[in-house]
């Protein structure tokens, strides 16, 4: 038996408080832009694929391989240091 693998809910445009929405705070050519871009223009199917289904839910792997592709390109591969920056 198969169970269904689910990730939790991300959107980057979602609106907060303050300020009114995450794209106001980054710049337009900032490289996190080329990252999102290019990030979400790959299939990435073979790695949803590998997440066992069960449990709570997973944080999308899409959003994660975005983090974790902008850490290295400022040169951060430490896990405690990602999560300072």
């Amino acid at each position: 038996m198969s169970s269904k693998v689910v990730f939790k809910t991300y959107q980057q445009d979602q609106l907060s408080l303050l300020p009114p929405s995450y794209d106001d705070l980054v710049p337009k050519n900032h490289p996190v832009r080329i990252v999102n871009t290019i990030i979400e223009h790959i299939d990435i199917s073979a790695l949803e694929k590998s997440y066992k289904g069960g449990g709570t839910s997973s944080y999308h792997p899409r959003m994660l391989l975005k983090v974790v592709i902008y850490a290295y390109l400022r040169n951060i591969y430490s896990s405690r240091k990602i999560e300072q920056a």
